[in-house]
């Protein structure tokens, strides 16, 4: 037997991302929305007649505050008729403040966007890349666009850092799944919340060149750089120019502008010390070294060092990482793990002769740096395939 609770229960759906619309003949006006849209947001509370008053009427020169909320809630209730005619009373006033009917379920794009995003955060795979596209599907914009009451700026801007947030999860997937086409359409979205993101123009630009597309990569870079030039006063960062100069490379058909592109893809860093990366970028040169050592059948060593606790953390890890940059390879990656400790690849060595590197690097820090406390710790993992 079904509860009677649930049979009486009907729902009522807001749309609030975007432009608000509803189904009314009586015109409402800007203030009268505003009170009705605020009512919506919090229907899950019960809100005092003092903070209706304090939002809508803190600053106003009303001499009767609560005769000019009473006078409210009578044109919010007759609204609310006009737009839902089958629902009586959706407006309860309750003992010093008002409510929603407790048997009206009522439902806010907003509540499942947020949702889905927070969900999404819980996934991987599939499942995240499926989550983040319905995220995208449901914000048709920024929370109540025509509203500029006060109270709509703190959930506006939470509503956008969640969807900001959801793109920035989403195109990298969509990149590695070359849905170029969709990756497009997302960074135009998004720039309607925040037009001076970087990264979303680096990834239009890389969906773009993908395509065969570079003049529309060109076009993006000019917009952008225009837009951060005249309202921030900066210029694009290098990563975006190098998009920039290789999509003006692919967009020429002359033997000098391709050479440009080969040059552009293959200059590396000259300096001769071990190349210091992010942990992320780390990650990515261990990944792409095991599949070579797949292929070649040899051993390279990860190996992290520490200088330990009894030291001055800030001035010994700067020694360490000078010795790191002077006693490795050229090609030995280093990222940093914390204040006092470092990983590193010793690329083509084994922890046999890994050990030896360890100890060259150990004694020559103890011979520049006589006088330092710090006690080097090494630990050794072999990378095999």
């Amino acid at each position: 037997m079904r509860d009677t609770k649930e049979e009486a229960t009907a729902d009522i759906r807001f749309e609030m991302l975007g432009s608000f619309s509803y189904s009314a003949h009586k015109k409402a006006g800007k203030k009268t929305l505003s009170f009705l849209q605020y009512l919506i947001m919090n229907h899950a509370r019960n809100i005092s007649a003092e903070e209706l008053i304090d939002v809508f009427w803190a600053d106003s020169n009303s001499s009767d505050p609560a005769n000019a909320l009473r006078n409210m809630l009578f044109k919010i209730r007759n609204l609310l008729k006009d737009m839902f005619p089958e629902h009586n009373d959706l407006l309860r006033t309750l003992q010093g403040c008002y409510g929603w009917d407790p048997e009206v379920r009522i439902e806010l794009d907003t509540e499942q966007f947020e949702r889905t995003c927070l969900d999404a955060r819980q996934c991987v795979g599939r499942e995240c890349l499926s989550l983040l596209r319905q995220a995208m599907a449901l914000y048709k914009g920024d929370l109540l666009l025509g509203n500029d009451s006060e109270w709509a700026v703190t959930p506006r801007q939470y509503y956008r850092t969640l969807y900001l947030d959801a793109c920035k999860a989403l195109l990298p997937m969509l990149e590695t799944e070359e849905e170029w086409m969709e990756m497009i359409g997302v960074c135009s979205q998004a720039y309607q919340s925040d037009p001076y993101m970087e990264e979303f123009t680096a990834y239009q630009m890389r969906a773009f060149i993908a395509m065969g597309q570079p003049e529309q990569a060109v076009e993006k870079y000019e917009v952008f750089r225009k837009r951060i030039l005249k309202d921030l006063g900066i210029s694009p960062s290098e990563r975006v120019e190098q998009l920039y100069t290789l999509a003006m490379g692919l967009r020429r058909e002359d033997r000098g502008d391709v050479r440009e592109i080969f040059r552009l893809v293959s200059e590396g860093n000259s300096n001769k010390r071990a190349f210091f990366c992010s942990f992320g970028m780390f990650q990515s040169i261990v990944a792409l070294e095991k599949r070579h050592l797949e292929r070649s059948g040899q051993i390279s060593t990860l190996v992290i060092v520490s200088i330990g606790d009894d030291t001055a953390p800030t001035t010994d890890a700067r020694r360490l990482e000078r010795i790191l940059q002077e006693g490795l390879r050229t090609g030995d990656p280093v990222a940093r793990l914390t204040a006092g400790s470092y990983i590193l690849m010793l690329t083509g060595t084994d922890p046999e002769n890994a050990q030896i590197v360890i100890s060259r690097l150990d004694c020559t820090f103890h011979k520049t740096y006589r006088h330092s406390s710090a006690q080097l710790s090494f630990r050794i993992s072999a990378l095999s395939p």
